[in-house]
């Protein structure tokens, strides 16, 4: 069995046949799936599905797309949402500076908000870094999350991720840990400790070969899972039973 830690199964494109795909996952081994929040309506959706499902669990959190619309009412709507049993983590939040949807100094300040809501909580945190290494870095090692967190589809460099796992990072591969020249995040998923690495889709985005190019579903975690396997010299079994101990620590998950 294997969890995908990181959908959005709320997402539009899975209006037309949302139980088809979340049955496909089911039959297909995927016993457990994290829906992540990346709004304030988002995270709604992810509770309400969480509430639906007892095998999907709900994160709350406003992406740094957004992050221009936060407010005090935001905050505290969330922190009210946050408290609902099956919400096992704040995200996904971060830095986006690839398409710098929201002004930069504006997520950097709403980042660090939800770093101290993520404490305030007590949940960890599941972070989203595209383009935005450095300053990551600097965020994170003044506001260590005292739950932990992950870096969701990781795309750092290896010497970056040494860092994180002293932090007590875990991080998570999806999709382009398959393509066939991310060597990057080879390196990073071949070197990344037992304890330490979660699998993710992140569907209906970063779709994994060979079905690259169509919409993302949980039950492609199993190719992201295979590629660790290969990278890290372990059996699929083996690997798979590493991701979901990782997913149930990092989430306080006891089941």
């Amino acid at each position: 069995m294997i969890w995908d830690t990181h959908a959005h199964l709320d997402d539009s494109q899975f209006n037309a046949d949302r139980e088809k795909v979340i049955e496909r996952a089911r039959q297909g081994e995927v016993t457990t799936i994290i829906n992540i929040g990346a709004s304030e309506s988002t995270s709604r959706q992810s509770v309400n599905l969480a509430q639906k499902y007892p095998f999907i669990y709900a994160t709350v959190g406003v992406h740094p797309h957004y992050a221009k619309d936060c407010s005090d009412e935001t905050w505290a709507r969330l922190s009210r949402l946050a408290q609902n049993p099956k919400v096992v983590a704040w995200g996904e939040i971060g830095l986006d500076y690839y398409r710098d949807l929201s002004p930069r100094d504006v997520q950097r300040k709403v980042f660090i908000r939800q770093l101290e809501l993520a404490d305030e909580m007590g949940l960890p945190v599941v972070i989203h870094d595209r383009d935005a290494h450095g300053d990551i870095l600097e965020i994170i090692k003044k506001h260590t999350p005292q739950a932990g967190g992950v870096f969701h589809s990781y795309s750092g460099s290896w010497e970056m991720a040494k860092e994180l796992l002293s932090l007590g990072f875990y991080l998570s591969f999806s999709g382009p840990l398959t393509f066939k020249n991310n060597r990057k995040t080879a390196e990073v998923a071949a070197n990344v400790p037992e304890d330490r690495f979660v699998v993710e889709t992140d569907c209906p985005y970063l779709t994994p070969e060979p079905y690259r190019g169509k919409r993302n579903e949980p039950l492609y975690a199993w190719q992201v899972l295979n590629k660790i396997a290969e990278l890290k010299g372990l059996s699929p079994e083996e690997t798979a039973s590493l991701a979901v101990e990782n997913s149930k620590r990092l989430f306080g998950i006891t089941k």
